[in-house]
């Protein structure tokens, strides 16, 4: 189902721009670029491939979001996007589980835990799409057993890459975090977002 933005509602009928997400916080991350867009949310299967690198995936699936609604959008921008925790070579997404969810930050603790963002903006109006991958790293504090659980309780970040939500109470878990743009923890890089914007002709600051 079609979702106008809470500030755009009244353009709707004329938005150009779609986020194929129904996180409600990629749309608060969105709303900053202050644009007019709708929201259709994806239905696509999201397990990795076979031997598909962390890179590969985020890729794949950014662009596999924008292109599961695009038939309903033939005029427009459609932004992808998704995100994994890389640790040890092991790939994580969402943990879905409180357990999985506190083993996960189990083994974080006091580590160094890498996330990547694809981001894919597919123009459907002349078939031409960009894709970007934002990397971030996060230095977790050294976690006992109760602080965990206590956070998994109290947030149940059971739909979360890495097992906390950074825009929450998750910022309490970290020593500290090292990247460009602390957005694409929370799923949507926004400085990699404009630079796509501006290349496609919709400049965040070019609107009256």
């Amino acid at each position: 189902m079609t979702q106008p933005s809470a500030q755009s509602s009244a353009q709707s009928s004329t938005t150009e721009l779609v986020l194929a997400s129904s996180s409600r916080w990629r749309r608060e991350l969105l709303d900053r670029l202050q644009l007019p867009y709708q929201c259709h949310s994806p239905d696509i299967d999201e397990t990795p491939h076979p031997g598909e690198t962390p890179r590969a995936l985020v890729h794949r699936l950014a662009l596999s979001k924008a292109n599961a609604v695009a038939a309903h959008f033939p005029h427009h921008y459609v932004i992808g996007s998704d995100q994994v925790a890389v640790f040890e070579g092991d790939i994580l997404g969402k943990p879905h589980t409180a357990e999985k969810a506190c083993a996960n930050l189990a083994r974080f603790s006091g580590q160094r835990v890498t996330f990547l963002t694809g981001l894919a903006l597919l123009d459907t109006r002349h078939q031409r799409h960009q894709v970007h991958i934002e990397p971030f790293e996060v230095v977790f504090r050294t976690l006992s057993t109760q602080e965990i659980e206590t956070y998994v309780a109290k947030e149940q970040p059971l739909d979360s890459a890495g097992s906390f939500r950074m825009e929450g109470l998750g910022i309490a878990l970290f020593e500290k975090l090292e990247g460009r743009d602390p957005n694409a923890l929370i799923g949507l890089p926004l400085i990699a977002l404009c630079d796509m914007l501006r290349q496609a002709g919709l400049d965040p600051l070019g609107q009256p």
